[in-house]
């Protein structure tokens, strides 16, 4: 008779799963390895095993130890909320909300994280299997990872601060063709972090009100980041990468607070597209470390004030010399994107008479930059009225994308001394740029 290995964490035999559901996937797994044995039996042998959470409120006190390939976690549904707007309501009106915390088949990170801690004590879901082959076709689908509280102290307001220690899903060994899809993550300093990952996919994920949210790590190539809703915290990156060749990102939609939205270290031939990038700081898109051949193609980024009160306190600690998008690499190509800044002139950094940059060469040479729309507007205070009138987060942000603007003065592009050879086509008029025309090739938009 054959073996059944479908498994529901609510009816497996020993422990319970609402109390302590990392204890409960350990055993399961440590039954899948006990009654897959053979690594060939019948051109097969190891075919792993899926494992089922129903919806429901599960505490994870043991982090789960993934050591197998071919195992797939899921849910029925993401059961992501905002904590963030939870956290920052008046007290008088909690009692009037409908929901306190996110749902869906969810886990309660409960783990000890903490800043004096290593990261991955801290991560409810750790895949560690050194050896060939590497660990392969683990999915996580469609369930909550929640990190509950964060528990850092930034200006002695411990929810606002993106710090407890805590990671959704952490790989610190190689792995290969992994799909981490449907899933929310909230409130961990951590989302998912991934090293030395080969055909990795994360697609359609909702992972916010995190420290950071994607941070592929070591090395990597052949993989995307496709159609996700992401947004970090002031501290953290909303997608990094480091020494990776071949990443597709497209049709993400990355929210405020990042310190960036996408930040490359040292990552080639790799490819950003039909993405909308939105911050409320400089620095939304770096290609740093010398990241070469690199198509950016099709992006619309904007960069505005942070609209809500209890987060206009906090920033990423750049100034708007830096640039929104700053490039320190050779031979990448950044065609065709749209780039609006409305930001109000008191709040730019280091004073209000600064020109804030957009385009930021820093380093390399030989950079393709054509057909690029770049305005920087600021408020219009005789069409200064409100949408809606609400003092929530969400009627904030909605009437700060929808004010009215006129044009303020800018550095479109500008290249550094330490950057030559670069071609600039029809993306700024003579006067918007800072460049030495004597080193790099420069063709104005016509006045």
């Amino acid at each position: 008779m054959k073996t059944s290995f479908f498994y529901d964490v609510t009816k497996w035999k020993t422990g319970n799963p609402y109390e302590d559901i990392g204890a409960v996937m350990n055993d399961i797994i440590r039954d899948i390895k006990e009654k897959q044995t053979e690594r060939d039996e019948d051109d097969g042998g190891k075919p792993g095993a899926a494992i089922f959470i129903p919806s429901g409120d599960y505490h994870l006190r043991t982090q789960v130890v993934i050591d197998i390939s071919f195992l797939k976690i899921f849910g029925t549904g993401h059961g992501f909320e905002s904590s963030s707007i939870r956290f920052n309501v008046p007290e008088e009106e909690v009692p009037a909300l409908w929901e306190l915390w996110p749902g869906g088949s969810r886990i309660i990170n409960d783990l000890a994280g903490s800043a004096d801690g290593t990261e991955e004590e801290g991560a409810a879901f750790l895949i560690r299997r050194e050896g060939n082959p590497r660990i392969s076709a683990v999915e996580f689908q469609n369930f909550c990872i929640d990190g509950l509280h964060f528990t850092g102290n930034e200006n002695n307001d411990a929810e606002n601060s993106y710090r407890n220690g805590k990671t959704g899903i952490y790989a610190v060994s190689a792995n290969d063709s992994f799909k981490i899809n449907e899933m929310g993550i909230v409130y961990c300093e951590h989302g998912i972090v991934m090293y030395d990952s080969d055909a990795l996919s994360i697609h359609d994920n909702f992972i916010a009100e995190c420290g950071n949210c994607i941070e592929l790590r070591r090395f990597g190539q052949a993989s995307k980041i496709t159609d996700n809703l992401i947004g970090a915290g002031y501290n953290g990156y909303s997608i990094f990468a480091e020494n990776f060749g071949g990443l597709l990102v497209t049709a993400n939609n990355v929210f405020p607070r990042g310190k960036s939205s996408l930040h490359f270290s040292y990552v080639q031939r790799s490819s950003i597209s039909g993405n909308r990038f939105h911050s409320f700081y400089p620095g939304i898109l770096r290609l740093e470390e010398g990241s070469s051949e690199n198509l950016v193609s099709s992006n619309h980024f904007l960069r505005d004030n942070e609209p809500w009160d209890p987060m206009k306190q906090y920033d990423n600690g750049e100034d708007d010399l830096l640039g929104l998008v700053v490039i320190d690499g050779s031979h990448n190509s950044f065609i065709s994107n749209h780039i609006s800044e409305n930001i109000e002139k008191d709040s730019l950094k280091p004073n209000r008479d600064v020109k804030p940059v957009v385009l930021h060469i820093t380093g390399g040479d030989d950079n393709y930059i054509a057909n690029n729309h770049m305005l920087v507007m600021t408020k219009d205070d005789g069409h200064a009225e409100s949408v809606r009138e609400s003092d929530s987060c969400f009627g904030a942000q909605v009437n700060a994308l929808l004010l009215k603007t006129k044009p303020m003065e800018a550095v479109l592009i500008r290249v550094d001394a330490t950057s030559s050879g670069n071609i600039i086509l029809d993306s700024a008029r003579e006067g918007e740029v800072d460049i030495d025309k004597s080193q790099n090739t420069f063709r104005a938009i016509p006045e």
